[in-house]
């Protein structure tokens, strides 16, 4: 009657350190998608912030194309 006893409470507590670890990979699992959806979001304001950065740069580029003569346009 020990081993059948002993058995089952060796299977009782495998099962509770399973538990335990999948407890503990949900957890790292959510605080990991929150930190890519941290790191999207500031990537999506950085990408905002060049976007209206580089308009006016575009702008004067192509003005002082068309003041010098550029290469690109037709003689």
């Amino acid at each position: 009657m020990f081993w059948p006893m002993f058995q089952l409470t060796l299977a009782f507590c495998g099962v509770a350190v399973l538990a335990v670890l999948a407890v503990l990979v949900g957890v790292e699992v959510r605080r990991f998608a929150r930190a890519v959806g941290d790191s999207a979001e500031r990537i999506s304001r950085a990408v905002d912030e060049l976007e209206r950065s580089a308009a006016p740069l575009a702008a004067r580029g192509g003005a002082v194309r068309r003041a010098y003569g550029g290469a690109d346009e037709e003689e």
